[in-house]
């Protein structure tokens, strides 16, 4: 494991030395490598280009949910790296996410789904199972755990398994949309997504994670 440690810390991607270090060598956040290597992450070109591009928020609507190039991806990928709200900005991105909560408690994104698969071809702010989460887990990884709508968010979404996992779980006002396979089926990419949401809350002792694992695990 040291071999290994060693060999990631000589990355030339401060993104990489910092996760390293921290979630595989164990150094806390004031240690001075840390902080050195985390600044240094911080104004690197590839995290200023993906804070402009998360920025952008909605960024244009979701069509597809494997476009890596929509803003989502952005903001989800400065949250995994470690940014937080007090990095220049990152607040602002925040902001905006927070600004659109559904009455359910799952925060939206702008999406349009085409008529041809059922929806009605415009866009709309609204949420699925397959977005949802990730917006979720990327605020409670920014560091705004405590914020009382990212709360309610995570209760929705732990109440919001079966006794299979998560399913293709849609807004109301999508009606009968869903994705490929039958109601009853649970999403492997929701349950991916909610699981994430739910470690970076710590709550991974709730019934519904362990659900949520054993539905992967057996997939």
């Amino acid at each position: 494991m040291t071999d290994v440690i060693d060999w990631l810390l000589t990355s030339e991607e401060p993104w990489t030395r910092y996760r390293t270090l921290v979630d595989l060598a164990g150094h806390p956040e004031d240690d001075p490598d840390v902080r050195a290597v985390r600044a240094a992450m911080v104004v690197h070109p590839q995290v200023q280009a993906l804070i402009q591009q998360a920025a952008s928020w909605p960024g244009g609507p979701l069509k597809r949910h494997n476009d890596a190039k929509h803003a989502i991806y952005a903001i989800s990928t400065l949250a995994d790296f470690g940014l937080r709200t007090g990095d220049p900005g990152v607040a602002r991105v925040a902001e905006a996410i927070l600004a659109h909560q559904s009455a359910e408690g799952p925060f939206q994104s702008l999406i349009n789904i085409p008529r041809s698969f059922g929806g009605s071809g415009e866009d709309a702010w609204t949420w699925m199972a397959c977005d949802a989460p990730t917006l979720l887990a990327a605020l409670l990884r920014m560091g705004l755990d405590a914020e009382p709508r990212v709360q309610r968010a995570l209760n929705h979404l732990i109440g919001a398994a079966q006794d299979n996992g998560w399913r293709c779980l849609v807004a109301p006002e999508l009606g009968k949309f869903k994705g490929p396979g039958r109601r009853s089926d649970p999403c492997p990419v929701a349950n991916v997504y909610a699981l994430k949401a739910l470690a970076a809350a710590g709550a991974t002792d709730v019934p519904s994670a362990q659900t949520g694992i054993e539905m992967l695990l057996t997939h």
